[in-house]
């Protein structure tokens, strides 16, 4: 129903996510409210088990399909959790659900695990919103083991740095899907819109809707319209900060969770 939902809003790409049964509280999965999975001071500690998962999510997808046919692209976001042969597991099965991609399969610290998944399925892979340089997925990209780079202009390097990954991207037919969830300001969403803008192979956006409060503190031109975003044409990036109205929210630390399996050893998320 919430897929359906974001597709009346005009969404023609949608990452789903849902709970697994006898997994309580895994993370990614949003309340009903705005989704936030840093909710504590001190982090939440979940508890987490593959095997429960890789049963879930291909039904996930056969339902979505069943209910919202093929016009609209699905995603799916994994959060490291698989080892590389998991990761290619679910990959193969949900190849006849055709996703635009399979985000995040398994930590790419070692960039060469990508290439199990690359030996069993046709699947798209995306990763990246954790790299900060080009190095952390040079073996990635020229080997094309991803589809889809999803490193974030702030923790990237910026701008400069950015260009020369994306176009590092484009001899190995990459494609550009920058990360944008909610923790990362309006003022890093209109400077990655105005570098997709740009960039010769761009591929997808992420975005997620700010709060009211957040759009007020950051007053920003450009708008999410018939399914794309649009950059406006204020000077620089196009968005301005209100710092008086900033003072009234201050600070609140929060954490992410940490998960264990159910044999209590610690896990990815």
């Amino acid at each position: 129903d919430a897929v359906g939902r974001f597709i009346e809003q005009g969404f023609l790409a949608v990452r789903a996510q849902c709970g697994v049964p006898g997994v309580k509280k895994a993370y990614g999965i949003s309340s009903g409210k705005a989704y936030e999975p840093a909710e504590s001071e001190l982090p939440l500690e979940t508890v987490w088990s593959t095997p429960k998962y890789l049963q879930t999510v291909p039904q996930l997808f056969e339902r979505l399909r069943a209910d919202h046919g093929n016009d609209v692209h699905l995603l799916h976001d994994v959060h490291h959790r698989l080892t590389p042969i998991e990761a290619a597991r679910l990959a193969r099965d949900l190849e006849p659900y055709r996703l635009f991609w399979l985000e995040d399969a398994t930590p790419a610290e070692n960039q060469k695990s990508f290439e199990l998944i690359r030996q069993h399925s046709t699947t798209p892979l995306a990763v990246g919103e954790v790299f900060n340089s080009i190095w952390d997925c040079k073996h990635l990209v020229e080997n094309q083991l991803i589809d889809y780079i999803r490193t974030t202009l702030v923790h990237g390097g910026g701008i400069t740095h950015l260009r020369r990954l994306a176009d590092f991207a484009a001899l190995h037919q990459v494609r550009t899907g920058f990360h944008g969830a909610t923790d990362l300001s309006p003022v890093c969403m209109g400077a990655a819109l105005h570098f997709d803008t740009w960039v010769p192979n761009f591929g997808i956006q992420e975005y997620m809707f700010h709060t009211d409060e957040t759009n007020e503190v950051f007053p920003h031109d450009y708008v999410f319209r018939a399914g794309r975003l649009h950059c406006g044409e204020a000077p620089g990036h196009g968005v301005d900060i209100d710092e008086k109205l900033a003072a009234k929210f201050p600070y609140a630390p929060k954490q992410l969770p940490v998960a264990r399996l159910e044999d209590g050893t610690m896990w990815d998320w």
